[in-house]
């Protein structure tokens, strides 16, 4: 590195991503080298053509005397990239404690209020544990929300830190997020039920000693009251069986809002009788099969 900058190697000029010497410096946790260019004028706080500032890559790679170095010669720990992910994200979700630790109190509120997520976020779908107890330890919010403009980059319209866990499959994760008071029932597609599809038995137990509502809907696909957890376990007896001992209303398996006679039906007909409740003489004969037919 010094025989390239004393021979005329530019501090400044990007490789083919864009990135500067001092970034890969960074992601790669060279820290003799990112004082090297820092005294031969390179930018603390340039930025990839993604957003990813230098700070951000040294984040990536966890290593917190690189971190030290950049803060002590001026980079922002409140620089974005365009995904909206600050430095603090990238230290959470790859699971780097020390460079969390570091980051946490100079990251300003603004900064995290703007990017539209928390670090809460970032640490349950990286599945580490312990960053997400030291986030709830510096008093982060457990049921922080994502904003709508990160949320609708999701498909499933998830906003909750718990629904990263669960949706992850993270048993350990879920747990600790319960015990420390996380709502389960806080996404339009509630935790439960994608724990249920998944057949996450343990998680289903977890949801469901933490007062999960068993008979939530994902009214996005269901326009009745049939109870959307059961059409996730119709060939999983044991996961059925789990729901009905806490608290299913089987009741509404047999009731449709629907009237049998479409031809008549007017919308004023449809809205009137959005509550009544119809047996289903089909369903009745599905669950009457042997086990052996479903």
């Amino acid at each position: 590195m010094e025989l390239l900058l004393q021979h005329g190697g530019q501090v400044s000029q990007t490789d083919q991503h864009g990135v500067t010497p001092l970034g890969i410096a960074a992601e790669y946790s060279h820290a003799e080298v990112l004082e090297l260019l820092i005294k031969h004028g390179a930018d603390v706080n340039a930025q990839a053509p993604n957003g990813d500032s230098v700070l951000y890559d040294a984040a990536g790679s966890g290593n917190p005397d690189c971190i030290d170095i950049l803060l002590q010669h001026g980079a922002n720990p409140n620089i974005h990239n365009l995904s909206s992910q600050l430095p603090i994200h990238r230290a959470a979700y790859e699971g780097h404690y020390l460079a969390l630790r570091i980051l946490i109190p100079i990251t300003t509120r603004r900064a995290l209020r703007l990017s539209g997520h928390s670090p809460i976020h970032s640490a349950a779908d990286g599945g580490h544990a312990h960053c997400l107890e030291l986030l709830l330890q510096k008093g982060f919010d457990i049921n922080a929300l994502l904003a709508p403009h990160i949320s609708e980059n999701y498909g499933d319209m998830r906003k909750s830190p718990l629904y990263f866990a669960v949706s992850n499959g993270d048993a350990t994760c879920t747990e600790m997020l319960l015990k420390s008071g996380a709502k389960p029932d806080l996404d339009p597609l509630c935790c439960l039920l994608v724990a249920v599809r998944s057949g996450r038995y343990e998680i289903v137990k977890l949801l469901l000693a933490a007062k999960a509502n068993v008979n939530c809907y994902f009214t996005a696909v269901n326009d009745t009251v049939f109870p959307t957890a059961l059409q996730y376990c119709l060939k999983d007896e044991v996961m059925m069986r789990l729901l009905l001992n806490n608290g299913y209303d089987a009741e509404k398996c047999f009731c449709c809002n629907h009237d049998d006679d479409w031809d008549d039906l007017t919308e004023s007909d449809y809205s009137q009788h959005q509550e009544e409740k119809v047996a289903v003489s089909l369903f009745l004969s599905f669950l009457r099969r042997p086990s052996g037919d479903i």
